[in-house]
Formats: C-alpha cells, sequence, structure tokens
C-alpha cells in the first residue's frame, strides 16, 4: 500500500472535450472546460487545478490556465464506456460497474399508467409530464402547484423523473415518500430509470421561486458489486460526501455526508481530512451541474470553479505524504452548449501525492472511468474486476 487514504472528488459535469462518440448523442463540438474559459477571455483563474495539470491533459489549454511546467502531479483524461451520460453512469463505472445497457428515457412524458399510479398514492394531481428545465418549470407552473397542491411532474434527456413542489404547500417528508413510491414504479423490467429526484422549492412567486438543498436522489440500487463494496469487504472504510450516498442508494458507504453546496462539500472535506482512517474518501460537488450547467450559464460555473480552486489549495496543503488525491468529472454539462442536457464528453484526471515519485506524467485517454476504480483497488491490494489500474505510475513505491 503506498497511499493510507484515498480521497476523490468529482466536479459534477466539469467535462474536457467532446467524447469519441460524441456524436450518437448530438453532442459533437461540447467542451466545459473549453467554453467557460472561452468565455471569460483570460479571467479564469485557476492555480491549483492548473498547477495539477488541467490544462496539460488538453490539446488546447484552457484560456487563463497556462500548462504547468512542471506539473505537480499526473494528469490524464478518461473516456465513458456506459451507455449513459448522467451522474449515475458515470460514478457507478468508475466504481467498477459500467452501465452497459441504455435505461428508460421519457421524451414524451411518462406513460399514463405510472401517472395514474402516483395521483392515486399521493391523492394530488400531476401536471406538467413532459421534458422542461427545472428551473423554467417551477416559473411556468409553481404558482399554480401552490394554489392546487398538485405535483410538477417532469424529465430530460437522462433517465430520470423529477417531482417538484412548493415546501410550504407540500412538506418536504412528504414528497420523500411519493418520491420513494415512484422509485417502486420504475426499477424494471418495463420501464428502468436511474433516478427520482426530490425537487422542493420556496419563493413567494415565480420571479423569486428558488429550489433548496433538500433535494434528494431516490437512485437504482447498483445492480451488481462496485469498488466500494469490495474495498469494505476488505475491511476499509468507505466515505461517501455528496450525492454519493444518493447515487450509490447507502450501498457500500460506511459513513455519508449531505452537502448544502459545493462549499458545504469542502467543509465535509476537511472534516474528512482531520480524521484517522484507511480507506476511501468518495466526494460529488453538483453545483457545477445543478446551478450552472443545466441553466447554460459559463459566468456562474467559472466563478464556481474559482471558487473550487480556492478550496483545493486548502487541502494540498493538509495532505499527508501518505493520501493520494484525485479530482475527475463524471460527465460533461457545457453552459457554451446548446440546449439543456449533459454533454458527453472525456472527464479530467488529476493525481497527486506529496510523496509520488515521478509527478508531471501523462497518463494518457483512459480508456473506462473504471481505472481509477481499479487503481483505488490495487492500492489497498483488492483485485479490480473492471478497468486498467495506473498505481504503478503513480505509486511512491
Amino acid at each position: 500500500m503506498s497511499y493510507k487514504r484515498v480521497f476523490v472528488i468529482v466536479m459534477d459535469s466539469v467535462g474536457t472535450g467532446a467524447a469519441h462518440d460524441a456524436a450518437k448523442f448530438d453532442d459533437v463540438g461540447s467542451d466545459t472546460l473549453g467554453h467557460v474559459g472561452e468565455y471569460y477571455k483570460g479571467a479564469l483563474k485557476l492555480p491549483n487545478l492548473g498547477k495539477l495539470g488541467i490544462s496539460n491533459l488538453r490539446d488546447k489549454p484552457i484560456e487563463g490556465v497556462p500548462v504547468a511546467d512542471p506539473a505537480i502531479g499526473d494528469y490524464g483524461k478518461m473516456e465513458e464506456i456506459s451507455a449513459g451520460k448522467d451522474s449515475m453512469d458515470g460514478h457507478w463505472e468508475m466504481m467498477g460497474l459500467p452501465v452497459m445497457k441504455p435505461l428508460s428515457t421519457f421524451p414524451n412524458g411518462f406513460p399514463q399508467e405510472i401517472v395514474d399510479k402516483l395521483e392515486k398514492f399521493s391523492g394530488r394531481k400531476v401536471i406538467v409530464n413532459k421534458p422542461y428545465s427545472g428551473t423554467e418549470v417551477i416559473h411556468d407552473y409553481g404558482e399554480r402547484q401552490m394554489e392546487t397542491g398538485e405535483l410538477i411532474l417532469y424529465t430530460s434527456g437522462d433517465s430520470v423523473m423529477q417531482i417538484a413542489a412548493h415546501e410550504d404547500v407540500i412538506p418536504v417528508e412528504e414528497l420523500y415518500k411519493i418520491c420513494e413510491y415512484a422509485r417502486t414504479l420504475v426499477n424494471g423490467p418495463e420501464y428502468t430509470v436511474g433516478r427520482i429526484i426530490a425537487r422542493p422549492y420556496v419563493g413567494p412567486d415565480k420571479d423569486h421561486f428558488t429550489r433548496t438543498a433538500n433535494r434528494h436522489d431516490f437512485s437504482l440500487k447498483p445492480i451488481g458489486k462496485t469498488d466500494m463494496d469490495r474495498l469494505r469487504e476488505a475491511g476499509y472504510e468507505v466515505i461517501g460526501v455528496g450525492k454519493i450516498n444518493d447515487i450509490f442508494s447507502g450501498e457500500g458507504i460506511d459513513k455519508g455526508y449531505h452537502n448544502e453546496s459545493n462549499m458545504d462539500g469542502m467543509d465535509h472535506v476537511d472534516e474528512v481530512m482531520k480524521q484517522d482512517f484507511t480507506g476511501f474518501c468518495f466526494t460529488n460537488l453538483v453545483d457545477f451541474d445543478a446551478m450552472y450547467g443545466h441553466r447554460r450559464n459559463p459566468k456562474g460555473f467559472g466563478q464556481a470553479l474559482m471558487d473550487f480552486d480556492k478550496r483545493l489549495g486548502n487541502v494540498l496543503d493538509q495532505m499527508k505524504p501518505d493520501d493520494l488525491l484525485m479530482v475527475t468529472a463524471d460527465h460533461g454539462n457545457d453552459p457554451g452548449f446548446k440546449g439543456t442536457d449533459h454533454t458527453r464528453e472525456n472527464v479530467p484526471l488529476l493525481v497527486y501525492s506529496p510523496s509520488m515519485n515521478k509527478p508531471n506524467q501523462s497518463l494518457g485517454l483512459r480508456k473506462t472511468f473504471s481505472d481509477l476504480g481499479a487503481t483505488i483497488l490495487e492500492n489497498f491490494n483488492v483485485k479490480p474486476v473492471k478497468g486498467t489500474s495506473f498505481y504503478k505510475e503513480i505509486s511512491n513505491d
């Protein structure tokens, strides 16, 4: 074992250019990091991500983020083999469980039989039932929902069912119970949906509605064993920060922390770094995706990257010689691209430890996200099932 503690931070949706199969998803030309850099015209300052090599791994450096010469860690990219491009697919694949069969999507809304069952269970009428932007749907239907107590049901290009309701009209716990029931309706075999998302919001009127941190994802349970399960079975601790607990339905996790925001998530990372444990801390920071990517807001996206970069500096300063940090993403969500959905992109792979013997190496283009999990397993002397480990390249042996 080179590293006693392994920390992986997933910058949710921070892609680094269209994947080889982007045409299948109508995502040719997408480049989350590239387009955010272009928007800022050189004013995007990411000194810590920069010195880790985030521009080194790209064919064209991010505008405003020079290539590090040398980088303090190793760097590369990962491409996805899973059938979809949402958070569940990306995180499961990182943990050795790629999703090879496409999950159900609903470009024309959910079948009437599902709507009928939701209405019967909840005692509330269902409205909308079609693909919609999450912020736009509460702007357009939120006031009606407040008056009638109906459920706002909508989806996106991903395998997801979202149910929105005002917290003063439908208490959060009631909304959760409705979503838990909805989860039972789409676990297969006819319809298999990746995530049911409770989307509570607050505010007095359509011009002031905001979605709250009481969002909760009810994900499909992993359809097989993950690398987190394998680590726990081998006696190592697994800690989930942010959406991780939701994405894996609590499976393979010893301790979980709920995030209110990216900065709250980084507070939790700081807290975990003070703990003495042997194992793996898996963190998801969702604001890039939920607040800025889907809303096609490059300005906010770039500011969130700069805010994260400052907190990343604290992490680097706190690291012990036998700590390993990997920073990556689960998909793209290019705020400079068309539409409002995720984008099929390769993702950054930044790897650092104070004790690395061979920094400033390119890890190349990894052929599956599962290489990340395989590397963690090899560090802890657990045999990988999926992926090709790059442990030997980054070890301090």
